[in-house]
């Protein structure tokens, strides 16, 4: 399946150039009504013969106070275009479902609001993801790069009593607290490049490792296998702390911090060694 830079025929610097300018031609001439707003959504179906050339759509729908991207497209595919195509669940910023690519930057659309987003307020899927369906993204890779770090607590020692609960001392999970917000939106590595068309594990992987190595009760076994994970070619070495991640969590993770971190961890861990 092809993503949307190439279906757009553009190379990934040509879609950035573009896109800014894009940005700076809407902020110029942005005139909206106050109880309207006006979306530029991109549609592709390569399932119907006529839409199978990349395309945007146009829609104008009624504006409200406190009103969400997510709610535009809502409005505009159930009054004007059922056939329009996006992912949604919770609208609470939990499920991490509506990643979008609003406005020139990786976004949760429950999340985004209308007011204060220059117009046509353009929305489309996630790059450097296969398109599937106007903005649904083929999501297969980063869930497999998100396995690849056994995402789930594992310990060496459990507590005598069945009841009991195994602790963890306060300065430990404010450690981790961060780490653990991640819902696998995929924003993160959708805006690394380095983490595009490649086996590079990417932030969200890198992070989710890092919420468990760092934790106290995880068993010591486990942790040396998550280092040495981390330690490969395809792990924390091939970030080029761009920042990009951290700027785009809709959760704040502050995603570099931690893949800093574990590079210093594989360095002690190096010493240690000789």
């Amino acid at each position: 399946m092809p993503s949307r830079e190439m279906l757009a025929g553009r190379s990934p610097q040509q879609q950035r150039t573009a896109e800014r300018t894009t940005q700076q031609s809407k902020r110029a001439t942005s005139d909206r009504p106050e109880d309207q707003v006006r979306l530029r959504v991109f549609r592709y179906d390569p399932g119907v013969e006529d839409k199978r050339e990349p395309r945007f759509d146009e829609f104008v729908v009624p504006f409200e106070q406190g009103m969400t991207v997510l709610d535009a497209l809502i409005h505009a595919r159930d009054t004007f275009d059922p056939s329009l195509t996006f992912r949604h669940s919770c609208r609470q910023a939990i499920c991490g479902s509506d990643a979008f690519f609003i406005n020139g930057r990786q976004r949760l659309g429950c999340r985004t609001q209308i007011e204060g987003l220059s117009e046509p307020i353009q929305v489309e899927p996630l790059p450097h993801q296969d398109v599937i369906k106007d903005l649904v993204v083929e999501m297969e890779h980063f869930y497999d790069q998100m396995k690849a770090v056994n995402p789930y607590f594992q310990t060496e020692q459990k507590p005598d009593d069945a009841l009991e609960e195994q602790r963890q001392r306060p300065e430990n999970r404010e450690k981790i607290k961060m780490s653990t917000r991640c819902i696998w939106c995929g924003a993160c590595t959708s805006s690394c490049n380095i983490a595009s068309g490649g086996n590079y594990l990417g932030p969200a992987a890198i992070n989710t490792s890092y919420r468990f190595l760092m934790d106290e009760r995880e068993g010591e076994e486990i942790k040396q296998q998550r280092l040495e994970t981390m330690e490969e070619e395809q792990g924390v070495w091939r970030c080029q702390t761009q920042f990009s991640c951290t700027e785009v969590c809709p959760k704040d993770i502050p995603l570099t911090q931690h893949i800093q971190e574990l590079k210093r961890e594989g360095v002690k861990q190096s010493l240690k060694f000789w």
